[in-house]
C-alpha cells in the first residue's frame, strides 16, 4: 500500500494531512484550509493508491477534522460531500459519522472504496475553469466573453454579456455575481443552468452582464473566501473599493448602467454548510427605496422555485440576525450608491429539505431563475 493525498491543483484545498495504514482500514485524516481568512469550509483532494493490495485493503476510512471550526457547521450537520473515482462522474457520499475527542472536538467520517488508483473527495461540487470553458463553448454563439480587469494576483477577470448593450438605452439590465467567495460552488452550479437557459430561449430585449468568478484568485488556489484577507471580498464595494477586483467590477458597473436601464443586481451565493431549508432570497431593509421592487423580484422567484426548491420563509431581511448585507457590500452598494434592486439568493450545498442535490438540479434551479427573469420583464 502507497497512500498518497494530493491538493495541488486547480481548486485544490486540504492540509494537516496524516495517513494510518495500521489494521484493516486505513485512515486519511485532514482538515480544511482556511487560507489565511477567517473561514475555513471548502477542502478538495485526490487520494492516490500507487499500490494496491485488493487481498488486504478494500475500503479506506476518511476523517474531516476539526469540523466545530467550519462555516455554518451545526451540532446534527446535514454535510454530503462529493466523490469521483477515475471516471468523469461525481457522486455524493452519504451523511458523514459524527465522532468526539475526550475534550469535545468533533470529527466527520465517511467510508470510501479503496482508491485504485486515485479518488477526488469535495466538499461540495467542483467548478472553476475547465467547467466554465466547457460552459463557453456551448454558449458562445450566444455569450461574449471578455476579460475586464485581473485580480489582485493577475488573473483575468470574466465578463459573460448577451449584448453589450447601447448608450441611453431603456432595455432593462440585470448584472449577476456569482463566487464572491471562492467555495461556494452551488452558486457556480445555479449561473450555469441559467446562463444554459437563456442561451436556448434566446429572448431579446434585455442587457444581462454576468461575472462568473468575481474572486478568480481563490476559485484557482482552493480558497474558501468567507473572511478572506485582507478584506472579505463582499466587504469591499465602497468608493474606494477595498480590493482590487472590486475597484475593476465597480467600473464595469457603471458600464453597464451607462448601457441598459438597470432593473436587478442578483448576488448568487450558498448557505452556511449544514443549512438544508432551501434556496431564499436577502433583500434590504424596508425603508429602502428599491425595497418595493425587491419584493416583487423575491416574490416572483418564489414563485418559479416552489414546490421543489424555495425554503417556506423565502423573502429574509437585513434585519434578521446574521442575515444582513454589511455596508460595503455588493448589495448595499447597489441600493444605496446606485439605486438599482439588489439581491443574494442562497442555494444551499447540500439538500433542499430531504432532497439531495445533484448537478442537474442546480442547473435545473439556474433554469428556473431565468425564467423568472423572463416573466417579469418579459
Amino acid at each position: 500500500m502507497a497512500l498518497k493525498v494530493v491538493s495541488s491543483f486547480p481548486g485544490g484545498n486540504a492540509c494537516a494531512v496524516k495517513i494510518s495504514s495500521d489494521g484493516d482500514t486505513p485512515e486519511v485524516r485532514f482538515s480544511a484550509d482556511p487560507c489565511g481568512g477567517t473561514e475555513a469550509l471548502w477542502f478538495y483532494l485526490r487520494i492516490e493508491e500507487s499500490q494496491p493490495d485488493p487481498a488486504k485493503h478494500q475500503k479506506i476510512r476518511l476523517i474531516w477534522e476539526h469540523v466545530e471550526t467550519v462555516t455554518g457547521m451545526t451540532d446534527a450537520p446535514a454535510c454530503v460531500p462529493v466523490s469521483m473515482g477515475p471516471g468523469p462522474t461525481w457522486s455524493r457520499l452519504k451523511q458523514g459519522e459524527e465522532t468526539r475527542t475526550a475534550d469535545g472536538r468533533r470529527h466527520l467520517s465517511w467510508t470510501l472504496p479503496h482508491p485504485a488508483p486515485f479518488t477526488e473527495v469535495a466538499f461540495c461540487f467542483p467548478y472553476g475553469l475547465a467547467e466554465w470553458k466547457n460552459l463557453e463553448e456551448r454558449t458562445r454563439d450566444y455569450w461574449q466573453v471578455a476579460p475586464i480587469g485581473v485580480s489582485q494576483s493577475g488573473h483575468p477577470i470574466l465578463r459573460a454579456a448577451n449584448t453589450l448593450g447601447t448608450s441611453g438605452s431603456n432595455h432593462p439590465g440585470v448584472v449577476i455575481l456569482a463566487r464572491q467567495h471562492a467555495g461556494e460552488t452551488p452558486a457556480s452550479w445555479v449561473l450555469d443552468g441559467l446562463m444554459r437557459y437563456w442561451s436556448q430561449a434566446r429572448r431579446g430585449g434585455y442587457v444581462i452582464w454576468v461575472v462568473p468568478f468575481v474572486d478568480p484568485d481563490g476559485v484557482q488556489w482552493g480558497h474558501d473566501g468567507r473572511g478572506g484577507f485582507p478584506l472579505d471580498m463582499d466587504r469591499a464595494w465602497r468608493h474606494p473599493a477595498g480590493r482590487h477586483e472590486t475597484r475593476v467590477l465597480r467600473l464595469d458597473i457603471q458600464r453597464w448602467r451607462q448601457r441598459c436601464r438597470p432593473v436587478l443586481a442578483l448576488d448568487l451565493r450558498a448557505t452556511g454548510a449544514a443549512e438544508r431549508d432551501g434556496v431564499y432570497a436577502i433583500v434590504g431593509e424596508a425603508s429602502s427605496p428599491t425595497a418595493a421592487e425587491e419584493t416583487k423580484w423575491s416574490n416572483t422567484f418564489k414563485t418559479e422555485l416552489t414546490p421543489a426548491f424555495a425554503a417556506a420563509d423565502f423573502k429574509r431581511t437585513e434585519t434578521d440576525p446574521g442575515r444582513h448585507d454589511p455596508a460595503g457590500s455588493f448589495a448595499a452598494v447597489m441600493r444605496d450608491e446606485f439605486n438599482v434592486p439588489a439581491l443574494r439568493l442562497h442555494i444551499p450545498y447540500g439538500y433542499c429539505g430531504q432532497d439531495v442535490l445533484t448537478q442537474k438540479t442546480y442547473r435545473d434551479i439556474g433554469q428556473r431563475i431565468g425564467q423568472a427573469l423572463h416573466r417579469r420583464n418579459g
